[in-house]
């Protein structure tokens, strides 16, 4: 399908740079069908059914925005993917004045060996010395916020706890599954009091789901691998909400993306662990989930089209112009909708 397809115009007051406070005080776009209706988050236990499940990514975001220096040449590093005990695949700021082999200090006694420059423009970098990875960027790292925030305003104490969800448990994501943020510990206690259960899974979300779509047609375009595990106890008591009648609703693309991946030809979700660059457009046929809770995405995105893909193009574009002109807050920080397909 043309990429310009999944383009739309967002005026740039729309982006949030904050998320709203308390987190389920955001807004909620419900999307059933071709019925588009306002809500607010606090509304899901009325919205879902009882016998329903929601399915969260519990993975943990790792402050892996980097600054530091190869010689008197600033670099910038995100890292992307783990390759290793000490090595991580990174997208790397100011990359021409990088070769392989050459040694970035990021300070706080923090320094990696760039290698195994890849096609997209990435490094392999390997951190020197002893200490656990997860230690080091705790010291010279920072929370690796979208670059449409992190354009417009610095990342700051506030988004140490602003950009991870209260699921947060396995560290090793670059990115925030952002659907996630709106809930809080009162909301999950009500949505459990109407009968609606939750599961977890992991997938480590990579800095490439930032990456712009710059194909003309969706199938020349590459998607990134990124890694994930569901359980084998997940995997059947998902299964087992389904034999009872009650649907699954992924929250977040993350989750349900990986589902998908996990999920044979009969809808049944199998116990996964690996690599998924599963990569979702219109004609796509759904197996495990029946519905999906997520953020407002960008223009021309793969998450763009992989709500158009569960709703329909012309449903999506509706809704999102709709959200547009009632002033929704769109992004990572920004509000949500709940998208079932009918």
């Amino acid at each position: 399908m043309r990429v310009d397809l999944f383009d739309f115009d967002l005026p740039p007051e729309r982006i949030a740079l904050r998320p709203a406070s308390p987190r389920d005080s955001a807004r909620l776009l419900k999307v059933e069908g071709g019925a588009i209706s306002d809500h607010g988050v606090g509304e899901l236990p009325d919205l879902l059914r009882r016998g329903d499940l929601l399915v969260f990514n519990d993975t943990r975001v790792i402050p892996a925005q980097l600054e530091g220096r190869r010689g008197e040449a600033r670099i910038g590093a995100t890292l992307h993917k783990r390759e290793g005990p000490r090595a991580w695949r990174a997208f790397v700021r100011n990359a021409k004045r990088l070769r392989e082999g050459d040694r970035i200090e990021f300070g706080a006694d923090v320094a990696a060996v760039a290698s195994e420059r890849a096609e997209d423009g990435s490094f392999l970098l390997s951190f020197e010395g002893e200490e656990a990875v997860e230690l080091l960027l705790e010291r010279a790292g920072r929370m690796p916020l979208p670059p449409y925030i992190a354009g417009k305003r610095e990342a700051d104490a506030r988004d140490r706890e602003d950009y991870q969800t209260m699921f947060a448990r396995e560290e090793g994501a670059v990115a925030a599954p952002t659907a996630a943020l709106h809930f809080t510990p009162a909301l999950m206690a009500a949505l459990t009091e109407a009968g609606i259960g939750h599961e977890t899974l992991t997938l480590h979300v990579g800095a490439g789901t930032f990456l712009p779509v710059k194909a003309e047609d969706t199938d020349d375009h590459v998607m990134h691998a990124e890694w994930g595990r569901i359980a084998p106890e997940a995997a059947a008591r998902l299964n087992a909400v389904r034999d009872a009648g009650g649907r699954i609703v992924a929250v977040g693309t993350t989750s349900l993306r990986l589902l998908e991946s996990a999920a044979d030809e009969t809808g049944r979700v199998q116990a996964f662990e690996g690599d998924t660059a599963i990569f979702i457009t219109p004609g796509y046929r759904f197996r495990a989930v029946d519905g999906l809770v997520t953020n407002f995405h960008l223009p021309r995105s793969t998450l763009f089209m992989l709500v158009s893909a569960l709703m329909g193009v012309e449903t999506m574009r509706a809704a999102y112009a709709h959200a547009i002109g009632r002033g929704y807050r769109f992004y990572s920080y920004g509000d949500a909708s709940l998208l079932l397909p009918g």
